[in-house]
């Protein structure tokens, strides 16, 4: 099985998960827009990236796994429009696709590996403990985001394997 996990968010990624094994991670496609070239998620990118992996597989042997994000106390509204943008960009490439889409909360699948309360950059070294060969492509501050898609990938396919 494919287990495609999703850390949303312009600074989110996006990881391809089979067998128990990280095949990819990639960062979240973005483009600019506008005279401020502010970031947005590239949905057509996204599209692409999930195909040509996705291409040769029944629908039924893919999950795709993203992180339930909802507003946060103190973040501006221009922000919480952007984020829940990109959300939608990733629900509406599923469906189009036709890949069946689940959703966990971030306070699910951080207890499951320990991380609540802990810092953002804790679960990168939780991903690198579990995926030792998969630490170089860890290695800075800001695969961050890498190690949460490899995290939500993981926690389902290891709470999907326990629940059959």
């Amino acid at each position: 099985m494919l287990v495609i996990g999703i850390d949303p968010g312009i600074s989110g990624s996006i990881c391809f998960f089979k067998d128990g094994e990280i095949l990819d991670v990639i960062e979240m496609p973005t483009m600019t827009e506008g005279k401020k070239n502010k970031k947005q998620v590239n949905g057509s990118q996204i599209y692409n990236e999930i195909l040509k992996r996705v291409n040769k597989l029944e629908k039924n042997d893919i999950r795709v796994i993203v992180e339930q994000v909802s507003a946060m106390p103190g973040q501006g509204v221009t922000s919480m429009f952007n984020f829940g943008q990109s959300f939608g960009i990733l629900k509406g490439i599923c469906s189009a696709m036709q890949l069946p889409i689940y959703f966990v909360r971030p306070a699910k699948w951080k207890k499951y590996f320990n991380l609540i309360n802990s810092e953002k950059d804790a679960s990168r070294t939780r991903a690198i403990e579990i995926f030792p060969y998969f630490s170089s492509q860890l290695s800075k501050k800001k695969d961050a985001n890498k190690a949460d898609a490899i995290l939500i990938a993981s926690f389902y396919y290891e709470t999907y394997k326990i629940e059959e």
